[in-house]
């Protein structure tokens, strides 16, 4: 068994990677000893697709239904079953996940920003980010009978918060 103080010996010796052990063979973080609190993530994302594709979704004549609607549930899905997807990831007791999506008209996408939130001992970054990609590609799914050459980018983390490393941002990128 692992005590903290191999843990914090391993991470040095594999430059911070965390899910690594000082063999460099991959294990599930020890959160046995960290303080529960407050955590909060925030991520986004874009889909562009064709004008024609946009209206689509925006009128609502989709022919699997209301597109946001669907991605929306799907995304919350998404952040409720990460640790099924990401291998390494702890299970969540999730408190609480919005998904929001904005229509840029000009650029012809959607964004779609996801923020989770628990009270426990591991952020919810993964969650987050699993909670955009899964919205997205809900959107591809139900859209790529007319549209195949949708893109999605930009997905990443906006902020944090809680924890022992504090809050951190993409807008100050620092940790308070």
């Amino acid at each position: 068994m692992t005590s903290h103080k191999d843990h914090d010996k391993n991470t040095a010796a594999n430059d911070g990677l965390t899910h690594f052990d000082a063999t460099g063979q991959a294990h599930m973080v020890d959160v046995g000893s960290k303080k529960e609190t407050h955590r909060i993530a925030i991520a986004s994302g874009i889909i562009r697709m064709k004008p024609e594709t946009l209206a689509i979704i925006e009128s609502g004549t989709a022919k699997k239904g209301d597109v946001l609607g669907i991605a929306r549930i799907a995304a919350i899905m998404g952040a409720k079953r990460t640790s099924d997807l990401i291998p390494l990831c702890h299970p969540l007791a999730l408190t609480r996940v919005t998904v929001d999506f904005a229509v840029n008209n000009a650029q012809s996408s959607i964004s779609c920003t996801a923020q989770v939130e628990t009270f426990g001992k591991t952020g919810v970054e993964m969650e987050a980010l699993t909670a955009v990609q899964i919205g997205l590609l809900t959107i591809y799914d139900m859209c790529k009978a007319v549209d195949r050459g949708m893109t999605m980018m930009d997905i990443k983390v906006l902020e944090k918060h809680g924890g022992k490393s504090g809050s951190w941002s993409t807008h100050t990128d620092s940790v308070s």
